[in-house]
């Protein structure tokens, strides 16, 4: 593991203890999130946006003060770039001022530097005549007869539905919406509840969705498939942080925080079984070593 240089580290304690001399009036890290959106955040604050936020607050000395939300449509304009008073329009203080997961270049808010990069993985039950599946392609292989005995969740929208498309699994699929007005279950919770009660076997799910399930159920009761990118279909995504347009000083600060912390990002990340991918090279170049 490559040790950051003595002026670099110095930097970045400078620079953030300015930053925080700058915030300190507020005396909140004030995170826009959902109340029921594990394994990202809960009310409870148990998922691991939530820790990430607990450690970003502790190396601030902030506290953390949450706008809960549920993050589906109208999510940004009611938390990010919603006055903290209502109907003042010329307000400079917003209700929160940081979105701890939004795909990296988003187009929506500023974001940060990549923190992690997931990817979509097949996700499969044991022990219920699948286990000799190893690669997705096989599915698309199988003969008629074997395939009309799938069940593979299927989402209206996302990498996974074009896959299964393109494969001829269509036909096979259990329909699911990847947004829901559900104010007891998220799309991961769903899933995992349908697949304990064997309703589906299979999903081609979003890599945290996925370890979110794995955590659920007792060890080695799904196989977690990586799902192989090609030219004209993505599964791997780069995942930042976002601020308002415009908040250039809190973007550089929350990336001085992500370099600094990368090592217990990816701790707190791993323990929740998330599969993680190396980071796109321009995003871990700190120095010129």
């Amino acid at each position: 593991m490559r040790t950051l240089p003595l002026y670099t580290t110095l930097f970045s304690a400078l620079f953030l203890a300015a930053f925080s001399s700058t915030v300190s009036a507020q005396e909140k890290f004030k995170v826009c999130a959902d109340p029921l959106n594990p394994p990202y955040s809960t009310k409870n604050k148990d998922g691991y946006e939530n820790k990430i936020a607990e450690l970003f607050a502790k190396e601030l000395g902030q506290t953390i003060q949450y706008t809960w939300f549920p993050q589906r449509i109208g999510f940004i304009r009611n938390t990010l770039t919603a006055p903290l008073k209502d109907g003042d329009v010329d307000s400079n203080e917003f209700k929160c001022d940081v979105i701890m997961g939004v795909p990296a270049g988003y187009d929506l808010t500023l974001t940060t530097e990549p923190y992690y990069q997931s990817t979509y993985v097949l996700l499969i039950a044991k022990g219920r005549g699948w286990d000799d599946i190893t690669s997705a392609t096989q599915l698309s292989d199988l003969p008629l007869q074997r395939q009309a005995s799938l069940k593979m969740a299927m989402f209206d929208r996302g990498p996974g539905t074009t896959w299964m498309q393109k494969n001829g699994l269509l036909d096979v699929g259990i329909p699911y919406q990847s947004m829901t007005g559900d104010d007891e279950n998220n799309v991961a919770m769903q899933i995992e509840k349908d697949l304990k009660a064997k309703k589906i076997d299979m999903v081609i799910l979003w890599g945290p969705m996925a370890g979110y399930i794995a955590t659920q159920s007792p060890k080695n009761s799904y196989a977690m498939i990586p799902m192989k990118s090609s030219p004209d279909m993505k599964f791997e995504f780069a995942m930042a942080m976002g601020v308002r347009n415009g908040d250039n000083a809190r973007k550089e600060a929350l990336n001085k925080l992500i370099v600094a912390n990368a090592e217990k990002i990816r701790s707190i990340m791993t323990s929740y079984q998330i599969p993680l991918l190396p980071l796109p090279k321009p995003a871990i170049q700190n120095d010129k070593e």
